[in-house]
């Protein structure tokens, strides 16, 4: 490893990721210190708090509300998580919540403000159901990542010390809830939490057909002082990233990789619905409307005070024609 930039690069324990953190795949000049083994609360907290970590797996917003606030950041255009998010709003069963309008005036519960899936889902409620984000109270329970001060018009309330917003929603006190992730009691069968949109896939699907977004929920964040010194390392750093995402979608197109009785069934369904490269990397032409979408609606939420363009947000790591096969 003599004469190598050595790095530290915390982020999810992905199987798009594993040839890396398992050195098959070994970027040229780097040596990196893959740490896998913290939630992403965790992650983004002691990135966003302490800078912690050379490279950081990251919330696409609070990057942005970073940069916006001056930190000494930049992104690489590898998205290591993306998730579509109709199936993450929850309503209290007995509510007589029919529609996303029914929740104007309301208070919805969603952990903290910042979370990507938070941010998306606000958005699309608002574009395309029309539910106005600033007429809402949003109920939230733990603090943020980046700290912010919110417009006076945008309305986010704490819960008291000690209470759940699940158990809120699940009595009623609540009448509805965004989540990053499945609610704890929802998960447990609670029947008194269920959610708004039950044909959530459809939906996401058909949301896909028409904008060809599959939401970015994080960025890959780089700190500039090694971009300053080492401007390579950006795009070397993404092509070990490509080449490790190359090596797990030939994995799991093996049947006996994966314990799951129709994996090549879902395989060929994700394929013929999203691509064969639903995770693609770079600011392609479908990355840029993605990111630009979040980075409108992290803009319109009161988050950031302006909109920055995305080629001053992403290091340069387009190869161009130098990707191709050599020439003679």
């Amino acid at each position: 490893m003599a004469g190598k930039v050595k790095l530290t690069v915390a982020c999810g324990d992905y199987e798009i990721v594993r040839a890396l953190k398992e050195g098959v795949v070994e970027p040229d000049g780097l040596e990196l210190v893959i740490l896998t083994d913290m939630g992403p609360r965790e992650r983004h907290w002691r990135m966003a708090r302490k800078a912690e970590f050379d490279v950081c797996e990251a919330n696409v917003g609070a990057y942005f509300m970073e940069r916006d606030q001056g930190a000494p950041l930049t992104a690489i255009p590898v998205f290591l998580h993306r998730r579509f998010r109709h199936g993450f709003l929850f309503v209290n069963a007995a509510a007589g919540i029919r529609t996303p309008k029914d929740l104007i005036g309301r208070q919805v519960g969603g952990t903290n403000f910042q979370p990507a899936s938070n941010i998306w889902m606000r958005g699309i409620l608002q574009d395309e159901y029309g539910l106005p984000h600033r007429q809402v109270t949003w109920v939230v329970e733990r603090s943020e990542d980046v700290a912010f001060t919110p417009p006076k018009d945008l309305r986010i309330e704490m819960i008291a010390p000690g209470k759940k917003l699940d158990l809120m929603l699940a009595e009623g006190e609540i009448p509805a809830m965004l989540s990053p992730d499945l609610p704890r009691l929802f998960r447990a069968g609670d029947k008194r939490i269920v959610r708004l949109f039950p044909d959530y896939k459809d939906l996401e699907l058909a949301y896909f057909r028409r904008t060809g977004i599959f939401p970015i929920m994080h960025v890959t964040t780089i700190k500039q002082e090694i971009v300053d010194k080492f401007p390579w390392v950006p795009t070397n750093l993404t092509k070990a990233f490509e080449a490790a995402k190359a090596i797990a979608y030939r994995r799991i197109a093996n049947p006996r990789v994966v314990p799951l009785a129709w994996v090549r069934t879902a395989l060929e369904e994700q394929e013929e619905m999203l691509g064969r490269d639903p995770w693609a990397y770079g600011l392609t032409p479908a990355n840029r409307k993605n990111l630009e979408t979040v980075l409108r609606y992290t803009f319109e939420q009161g988050m950031i005070s302006k909109m920055l363009p995305l080629d001053a947000l992403f290091a340069d790591t387009d190869l161009g024609d130098a990707g191709g096969s050599d020439g003679i």
